[in-house]
């Protein structure tokens, strides 16, 4: 089995490698190929790679390379965990929108507008390349915005499915909390890539025992300061939002917060800086614990699961991907792309049915959805009149003003990316 991770060289891919090494009676890789046009970074993560799986004992063989041909040719899945712009453009999502008292972030509102139309066009100009070079191979979209982007794939006609840790995140708590094995935590996870909420978590599978009460019940303080939420608002809605409905429920307090600190982005930097010292280290054997302030918790774990289900292997039988909605969501467009459990094999993902949502969740899940197209129509055709729309759109700017500004502020800052601009 060979598989090939484009962004390889990010600070992410030890954990990745990690869980390769770990889990490889799941997912027996022969050959690993790291795919990445910065040589200096993808030497420092590739003899990473290699000195973890030499001391876990992994027979598999590492190899680095920044020619995306060679790196996907005859591999049966493909990562993608790419950053176009790299931290810089990240610095730049996250603070002109502020500017505009509007949220500044990466993925979500004009920020993550502005990854959307970087990103998109180069991630399908790789998947062209899979399948020239292997048509049958399983792209895995792990680059955000990963709900915009694996709808991009999957119109275009590429075998995709989205990947995203924060489900996984909220399993492995939630398995803590209650002191079981995560495997025995099912959880009843619906909406967007980040924009989800928890409705319910049963133990043994999807017919089992609602114990979120319960979870709310006995931990919902522990459950809100992971959220970074007031408790007040989690018993409220009597369900587990993710950590990004922050931005819409206490959108202002959120501003005035970004105001007043350094940006993500600064911080990732000076992460990513130490990181890759400490991967320089021909004594470093395994993932440094600085690496989970990084993020992507559990990311490890998610990926091998995903592609050994979509491989042939022995997956989870429940997964929470990104897919097409299909009728899942009945308020939704089938082609909309979706973020809910899901049975994933060899043909793909096939969404769990989901009970009735109250509007309150469906409002803002028609809502973003309705943004991503746009979103998506304006990655793929460009124009600033397609971005304006999109912005205007967007719940997180709305006003005719806030747009028509951010809007150049979007175009200033990224035409360098932008080949329409």
């Amino acid at each position: 089995m060979k598989l090939a991770v484009v962004g390889g060289g990010s600070t992410y891919t030890p954990e990745l490698i990690d869980g390769f090494a770990r889990l490889r009676d799941t997912l027996p890789i022969e050959e690993l190929v790291l795919v990445d046009p910065a040589a200096d970074r993808l030497e420092l993560v590739g003899g990473l790679a290699r000195r973890i799986f030499a001391k876990q004992g992994h027979p598999g063989r590492i190899v680095t390379t920044s020619d995306v041909d060679a790196g996907v040719a005859d591999a049966d899945a493909v990562l993608l965990q790419l950053r176009v712009g790299g931290q810089a453009a990240r610095q730049q999502d996250e603070t002109w929108p502020l500017e505009c008292g509007c949220v500044g972030q990466e993925t979500t509102g004009a920020g993550g507008l502005a990854k959307a139309l970087r990103t998109v066009p180069v991630v399908l100009d790789i998947a062209e390349r899979v399948r020239r070079t292997n048509p049958h191979a399983w792209i895995i979209d792990f680059t955000n915005p990963v709900g915009i982007v694996t709808r991009a794939l999957l119109q275009a006609g590429h075998k995709a499915v989205g990947l995203c840790n924060v489900a996984i995140g909220f399993q492995r708590k939630f398995a803590a909390h209650l002191g079981v094995d995560p495997s025995q935590v099912h959880l009843d996870h619906v909406g967007l890539n980040h924009l989800t909420w928890e409705l319910g978590a049963r133990l043994g599978g999807p017919d089992g025992e609602n114990v979120l009460p319960k979870l709310l019940a006995e931990h919902g303080d522990a459950i809100a300061d992971d959220l970074h939420m007031p408790q007040a608002i989690v018993d409220r809605l009597g369900v587990v939002p993710s950590y990004y409905l922050r931005y819409y429920y206490q959108h202002d307090a959120v501003v005035r917060e970004l105001r007043t600190k350094p940006s993500r982005a600064a911080e990732v930097a000076a992460m990513e800086e130490q990181l890759l010292k400490m991967y320089g280290d021909p004594a470093l054997d395994e993932k440094p614990e600085l690496l989970a302030k990084r993020g992507g918790a559990f990311y490890s774990e998610a990926a091998v699961d995903l592609a050994a289900s979509l491989l042939g292997g022995g997956g989870s039988p429940y997964q929470v991907v990104n897919t097409h909605n299909n009728g899942t969501l009945p308020f939704l467009p089938d082609d909309a792309v979706i973020e809910v459990q899901a049975t994933v094999d060899a043909s793909g993902p096939t969404p769990l049915a989901v009970p009735s949502l109250d509007p309150l969740f469906s409002g803002l899940i028609a809502n973003v959805t309705a943004y991503e197209d746009l979103a998506l129509h304006a990655a793929l055709h460009g124009g600033r009149d397609r971005v304006f729309k999109a912005l205007l759109a967007h719940p997180l700017v709305g006003q005719y003003e806030y747009a028509e500004k951010l809007t150049d502020d979007l175009v200033a800052h990224n035409r360098e990316h932008l080949a329409w601009a």
